[in-house]
């Protein structure tokens, strides 16, 4: 049985027409008219099943688990990983989504948190603003380059000269972009110096792209956490996802620093 927008019914292809007592009746129950067909897909899917269907990070996903996925493939051939990129928190009552990566603080309701990898920015910068005229040997030297913003946290440069036991200084010029991909990215075409997690931008790092002018780590008190629908059974292959995820990236941890 599925519910249709103009209030008809549908039961294996056969349409029935609500009378309009009946489409009030349906405004009141169609919510949870859903909630049962999603379950109901839920019981009849095989507990065995081979597919794992993920949503991630947008961030996390590009720049960390796109990169290993080779790896997992190897070791888990049989499983089948569907990955969507996602922002926002997901409703698993309503989604057929089985397993989410998530970035915040980990104070979620009604889902089984995992915690993953705290979030600890580093300046980043082109191997070019290295030399020249004003090359970065001191914090105070950020004056003179551009400091690339996530527009939505303007904050988290001043805090870093807190850390860095540096006065906050007014740069050149200012670049806000509206994610941290954005800003990496950006840092990386010789734009300015952003603040990235060193984790995330390894691959930039070893080629040689992007270089930490200062390793003086912020903690955001952010992290990135596994997480799934409350009380929900793991099916074989979402176990199997979730211990490698977690092994992989403790054997990735830069910082060596937990929750």
């Amino acid at each position: 049985m599925s519910v249709h927008k103009d209030g008809l019914l549908s039961f294996h292809h056969i349409l029935v027409e609500l009378t309009p007592s009946g489409k009030q009746y349906l405004v009141s129950v169609k919510h949870a008219l859903n909630e049962i067909e999603v379950a109901t897909h839920r019981l009849t899917a095989s507990k065995e099943t081979n597919v794992v269907q993920i949503s991630v990070a947008p961030n996390f996903l590009t720049r960390w688990l796109m990169p290993r996925m080779s790896r997992f493939r190897e070791m888990f051939p049989d499983i089948e990983l569907r990955i969507s990129a996602s922002v926002g928190l997901l409703d698993f009552n309503q989604s057929s989504t089985d397993m989410a990566v998530y970035y915040g603080n980990g104070e979620w309701d009604d889902i089984e948190v995992y915690f993953l990898q705290k979030v600890m920015l580093v300046p980043v910068c082109s191997p070019k603003l290295l030399e020249g005229k004003h090359p970065l040997l001191d914090p105070a030297d950020l004056r003179h380059h551009t400091l690339i913003y996530v527009s939505t946290r303007m904050w988290e440069w001043e805090n870093w000269f807190q850390v860095a036991s540096s006065e906050y200084i007014t740069p050149k010029d200012s670049l806000q972009l509206s994610s941290s991909q954005l800003t990496t990215a950006a840092a990386q075409e010789n734009l300015g110096v952003a603040l990235a997690d060193l984790t995330l931008t390894s691959r930039e790092i070893s080629s040689g792209s992007l270089v930490v002018p200062f390793n003086i780590p912020l903690d955001t008190r952010k992290a990135f956490y596994l997480v799934h629908q409350k009380h929900r059974p793991l099916t074989a292959a979402m176990k199997a996802f979730k211990e490698w995820l977690i092994a992989e990236i403790q054997a990735s941890n830069v910082y060596g620093v937990g929750a």
